[in-house]
């Protein structure tokens, strides 16, 4: 009988004190449990880094290079303004996953702490904002109503507009996608793990992948290849239900340090990559532009420079399109969908990364079945 990981039990482990430093191999995972890995991104890594620390054979395969894609296109907004509950609390330890994170990975993880800001104009608007900060309240979610005075303190610089009614979430945070799954992989495989691309995976069966560098046995195939999953998961005859969601992106030249946090404007998010990098979209909706123009990047930095006017100076460097890894029912996809396929494929990849890796590990090598993911399983569309 599988082992079941109970919610309150969970809790205690996973915001139990974090220990500086990294932990030893342990001994308790036979050497010959060989896991596979399809796809290199932020959950792949994030995987292949907390089996490779547990002592499993780990073997991550990525088509073209690490974080290529919709990881390296993601705004990479931590945090747990979801819904419904479930789904916020899976969030919100992915949130303190980074932290924990940051205690074990030290200064090879650069995770800019300092929350987010958001606000809206008055009339209903602000009324729906301050709804949406009571509910979060209720589920213990650190999230306030802040003032002008306030607001310009935590976002000098930025000027708001009509101002209604603005939040603070002092948990947030973000990253730079690429740097952090990069740490990930590193870490993983200094605890063993090989990374090898490109190696495109060609077919599956029990106990084996084909790939274009030959077949590879493994024991446990992972399937976090993002939105190309669905097209592998149907070689071994199943359906994983996304649908899409293009995202665009436009990115500046590093800048002097403008932002110290994340800025929800209406109709435009900013923030600052620890590079210096400024990074703004519209919103967290499907696109509807799907070319990453330069007529299209230009707008975007139009459209954030009325909140943040030394944009107004500054020249576009790229525009990504990126393409969000979201399930027909908007809730991630994460467990076993037979014997030796593991799938685990989410909107909210960055800030789930951690989280989804700790439990995966937990469910591939103890063959637990934890609770938190019992509403995210596959089986729900049969």
């Amino acid at each position: 009988m599988t082992p079941h990981v109970h919610r309150r039990t969970l809790l205690k482990l996973l915001t139990a004190p974090i220990l500086t430093g990294l932990p030893s191999r342990g001994g308790s995972t036979p050497p010959e449990h060989s896991i596979t890995i399809v796809g290199a991104g932020i959950i792949g890594a994030s995987i292949g880094y907390h089996l490779a620390k547990r002592g499993a054979q780990v073997t991550i395969l990525e088509k073209q290079r690490p974080a290529a894609g919709a990881t390296q296109n993601s705004f990479a907004w931590l945090n747990a303004f979801k819904q419904p509950q479930p789904y916020y609390e899976l969030n919100l330890l992915g949130v303190l996953g980074w932290r924990r994170l940051c205690g074990e990975m030290g200064s090879d993880l650069q995770v800019q702490w300092g929350g987010t800001v958001q606000w809206s104009p008055s009339g209903a608007p602000a009324t729906a904002l301050g709804k949406t900060v009571n509910m979060y309240r209720r589920w213990g979610y650190p999230s306030h109503l802040i003032d002008e005075a306030e607001f310009s303190r935590l976002l000098p610089g930025v000027t708001p507009g009509p101002f209604g009614a603005a939040l603070f979430s002092e948990l947030e945070g973000t990253v730079d996608p690429v740097h952090a799954t990069n740490a990930l992989l590193k870490k993983a495989q200094q605890f063993g793990a090989k990374v090898e691309y490109p190696c495109e995976v060609t077919g599956i069966a029990k106990g084996s992948v084909a790939t274009s560098r030959g077949p590879i046995e493994t024991d446990v195939l992972v399937l976090a290849s993002g939105t190309d999953t669905p097209r592998l998961a149907q070689m071994a005859g199943i359906r994983v239900p996304l649908k899409n969601s293009p995202g665009l992106l436009a990115h500046t030249a590093p800048q002097a340090r403008w932002l110290d946090r994340i800025a929800l404007a209406p109709g435009a998010n900013i923030k600052q990559n620890p590079d210096g990098r400024i990074v703004t979209g519209t919103d967290f909706a499907a696109s509807a532009i799907t070319a990453p123009s330069r007529e299209a990047g230009d707008k975007l930095l139009k459209n954030a420079a009325q909140f943040l006017p030394k944009l107004k100076d500054v020249s576009l460097e790229t525009v990504t399109l990126g393409h969000r890894v979201l399930p027909e029912d908007g809730l991630p996809i994460v467990g076993f969908a037979g014997a030796g396929l593991y799938i685990a494929a989410m909107h909210s990849g960055m800030t789930l990364a951690p989280i989804i890796g700790q439990l995966a590990a937990m469910e591939i090598l103890d063959s637990a079945a934890v609770d938190l993911l019992t509403p995210f399983r596959l089986s729900r569309f049969s």
